[in-house]
């Protein structure tokens, strides 16, 4: 008896998780809501800024969409894995690759958007050489080959794990 009513508080304890998820869709907003301010600030400047001021706005916008990429992939993923099936066949858009993402899937693709994230913010660094100081910029450089080498770990122990699984 205990048991039982044990391992119906642990199952029902994933519920938990959803308030998570909520607090990242409310971040997303707030992502929205600062790249509709870089938007705006963008679009007024356009004429008078340089080219490498514009293409540094530019990163700075393709930063806030992976970013706001990311927060999807994780709350959609994270949702249907943890917490509870989403029905795929009520939404005629919804995307394949969200019914098919294992949490092996969710971590290659959170630490692909995440290098992503990073090779940007390096980009942006490389372009503003004259205004970031070469501690910075090497840290920068450490920083991003730290979650590139992390990532092409994590892939090498996924695949060892998948060819231990098939044999």
């Amino acid at each position: 008896m205990f048991e039982k009513i044990l391992e119906r508080v642990i199952f029902s304890s994933r519920w938990l998780l959803a308030p998570f998820y909520l607090v990242l869709i409310i971040g997303l907003v707030g992502l929205l809501i600062k790249a509709g301010q870089d938007a705006s600030k963008f679009a007024s400047n356009l004429f008078s800024r340089s080219e490498a001021e514009v293409i540094m706005d530019l990163l700075g916008l393709i930063d806030l969409t992976l970013t706001g990429s990311l927060i999807i992939i994780v709350i959609f993923s994270g949702y249907e894995n943890f917490v509870s099936k989403i029905e795929a066949a009520e939404h005629s858009d919804w995307p394949s690759w969200m019914t098919k993402i294992d949490f092996a899937g969710l971590k290659l693709k959170l630490f692909s958007s995440i290098v992503a994230i990073s090779g940007i913010q390096l980009l942006h660094a490389f372009m503003d050489l004259s205004h970031i100081s070469d501690r910075d910029l090497i840290w920068t450089v450490v920083i991003h080959l730290v979650f590139v080498a992390t990532s092409f770990l994590l892939a090498f122990t996924d695949r060892i794990a998948a060819n231990q699984d098939h044999s």
